[in-house]
């Protein structure tokens, strides 16, 4: 908002502080962390839900609809990357002369008070990565401050306030956020085409990871994907870490075979051993994943022994290739996948497992998104056997496409189209036979879907 008063010196106990938008899965925990120095904190939200209540429950006031008189006294008002300047609150702020800051402000200014900021990018693997670092650095008894956009087992939710030199930060490209942040070790996973409501192309994202890459100090790291083309095209000309298993890299995998169903492998770090690492998480992406986190570990000086201890005790982060239960002999599972690379990762890995048949229910995210990457979509989703098609969850848009998860249906035969989740949830219920691998897929509200299934009547 081009405010001349950094955010910092507005984030000070006894001040109010607003949140729009405050159950999102970044501003819920920044709200707890506000709460914890001594702030004042309120703020409001579409729609009721867990976070919400979650909220209440610590004393937060949050009302439900935007409405400038949700404002009150606040002293500043911070508000999610999706929350645009005609909401009513925005546009309150800035006609009282409320000062308004976007949430990776107050994460960047957070982050400035820790020697070591470790923040982990990618158009996707970020929730993983960021969750194998936090078990690792959890080894090591670093007591990290954490922030995760998803939710990890070991912390019981997706955040958590240490005492250590280190905040883990799972960084995101949508609007520039990560911009607003301050890495000393910087994590590049992949680069690929992805919000195009924001980015004008490819190359316009490749120019924003850039930037990024470039707010690390001289002193700091630079961690790259070498496998990976965009994010090399990112770092060309930096003096970069990087980790691979197809490209020369300084951080990779030899012996990679399983043992008793868990993928087991040596950790090489400039042709040294570093650490013997078993993975209780499946698939050659989460290989690369754990060679990220160890990249993070190696540069920030944790031994080898933290690394294999934090991933062997790692079991897979929130929504992510999650195990949900049984019905009528199929297993069911969700998982977060909302972008092409993502889909094909998780339906080629979800192919090797010992399986009769895989039935995904797929719930698109954001009209743009389908619309931009509609031929992707439908290439990937033939690797399912049977493929449940949800209507698109429409997130911050409005479908000015004029696109409709029928659209996929009609390019691939056999598949399913449900205009509710509902309908998927009956349709997986007569679907579902012993031997089944079945998938709610996609980062809105599917996975309620899955979990329908599984209720008792």
């Amino acid at each position: 908002m081009n405010n001349a008063v950094s955010i910092s010196e507005y984030l000070l106990p006894g001040k109010r502080v607003h949140l729009v938008g405050i159950g999102g899965v970044s501003m819920c925990p920044l709200a707890e962390v506000l709460r914890t120095m001594g702030l004042t904190v309120q703020g409001s939200d579409a729609t009721e839900g867990d976070a919400v209540k979650h909220l209440r429950s610590l004393g937060i006031s949050v009302a439900i609809g935007h409405n400038a008189e949700n404002l009150g006294d606040c002293d500043l008002v911070i508000r999610t990357a999706a929350v645009h300047d005609n909401n009513p609150e925005i546009a309150g702020a800035i006609a009282r002369g409320i000062p308004v800051y976007e949430r990776a402000q107050a994460w960047g200014a957070l982050m400035r008070q820790y020697p070591n900021a470790l923040c982990v990018a990618g158009t996707h693997g970020k929730t993983t990565t960021t969750s194998m670092c936090t078990h690792i650095f959890m080894a090591a008894e670093a007591d990290p401050t954490v922030m995760i956009g998803g939710t990890l087992p070991l912390l019981r939710s997706g955040y958590r306030v240490g005492k250590g030199d280190i905040i883990i930060m799972e960084s995101c490209e949508y609007c520039n956020s990560f911009l607003s942040f301050f890495p000393t070790v910087a994590v590049i996973l992949n680069v690929e085409a992805d919000h195009l409501d924001f980015f004008k192309d490819l190359n316009d994202i490749k120019c924003s990871f850039r930037r990024f890459a470039e707010l690390v100090p001289s002193n700091g790291s630079v961690i790259v994907n070498a496998d990976n083309a965009g994010a090399r095209d990112v770092a060309c000309g930096l003096d970069a870490f990087t980790f691979g298993l197809e490209a020369e890299a300084e951080c990779t995998a030899i012996n990679i075979h399983e043992e008793n169903g868990r993928t087991v492998f040596d950790i090489l770090v400039h042709d040294e051993p570093y650490a013997h690492v078993t993975l209780q998480v499946y698939g050659k992406h989460n290989i690369l994943n754990a060679l990220a986190a160890a990249s993070a570990a190696y540069v920030l000086g944790l031994p080898g022994e933290a690394v294999e201890k934090g991933l062997a005790s790692f079991s897979g982060a929130g929504r992510r290739f999650e195990h949900k239960g049984t019905f009528n002999g199929a297993e069911v599972y969700d998982d977060y996948a909302h972008h092409p690379d993502e889909l094909h990762a998780l339906l080629t890995t979800a192919k090797t497992l010992p399986y009769k048949r895989l039935i995904v229910a797929f719930q698109p995210h954001t009209y743009s998104r389908t619309a931009k990457l509609f031929d992707r979509f439908v290439e990937e989703l033939k690797l399912a056997d049977v493929a449940v098609l949800a209507e698109i969850y429409a997130a911050r848009e409005q479908n000015t496409e004029g696109i409709s998860s029928a659209n996929l249906c009609a390019k691939l035969p056999g598949s399913i189209y449900c205009s509710t989740l509902e309908k998927v949830t009956n349709h997986l219920r007569e679907l579902a036979q012993p031997g089944d691998l079945i998938l709610t897929v996609g980062a809105g509200d599917i996975y309620r879907a899955g979990e329908k299934l599984l209720q008792k009547d």
